[in-house]
């Protein structure tokens, strides 16, 4: 018997089959593609955060988010700074020798400035986060509690510096993110890089707060 098929035209059929198969699996496979890139949020969160500080009253904490973390912001009073230096002997590492800062926070406060403390609101344990309890001498905490933050959690306790107590579960103070002041009243965290800094202003500034 003759055979009569058209080999000529069976190719082409079949690389039409496979182009139309190949954009397909491109299509679908697109969405998938789309899926591994970080989206505008994840890539937002490790971004610097540039933060009004002005309207922190004395003795108050306000709480941002950076890298998907707590970050506290406590303006302390000349009474809180006054109580640091009471209560050292109290302390696993008063003088802050474990890095848990940058070198330019290596101090008695913790801080760039005194009065403003700059902390990542994560305990040291188990990443809980600590309750701010600023009150002196609370019935609950007992008479040598001088103000800081209690982690309900498991108990850790840390000072108006976040120092770590003795004797509780925490390991180590707790951490200072890098930052530092654009103004008197505009703070960047996440990022000290003070090349950066052009007129007053980040080069690349961060999301607002």
């Amino acid at each position: 018997m003759t055979d009569n098929v058209d080999h000529g035209k069976r190719r082409m059929l079949i690389a039409a089959t496979a182009a139309v198969g190949g954009v397909a699996a491109a299509g679908a496979g697109a969405p998938f593609v789309l899926s591994l890139q970080p989206s505008e949020r994840a890539k937002a969160a490790g971004a610097p955060v540039e933060v009004d500080i002005g309207d922190i009253e004395p003795g108050s904490m306000i709480s941002i988010e950076w890298q998907g973390k707590p970050v506290w912001i406590v303006r302390r009073t000349k009474e809180m700074l006054d109580l640091l230096p009471t209560h050292e002997e109290s302390l696993a590492d008063p003088s802050s020798t474990v890095p848990q800062q940058p070198e330019y926070c290596n101090n008695a406060t913790r801080s760039i400035k005194p009065e403003i403390l700059v902390v990542l609101g994560v305990c040291t344990h188990l990443g809980c986060s600590p309750t701010f309890r600023p009150e002196v001498a609370p019935a609950d905490l007992g008479a040598t509690w001088d103000g800081g933050w209690f982690c309900p959690c498991h108990g850790s306790r840390f000072d108006l510096a976040a120092r770590v107590y003795k004797g509780v579960p925490a390991p180590t103070n707790l951490i200072i993110p890098p930052h530092m002041y654009l103004s008197e009243t505009r703070l960047l965290v996440g990022d000290d890089d003070k090349s950066k800094l052009k007129g007053g202003q980040p080069a690349d500034k961060g999301a607002a707060a």
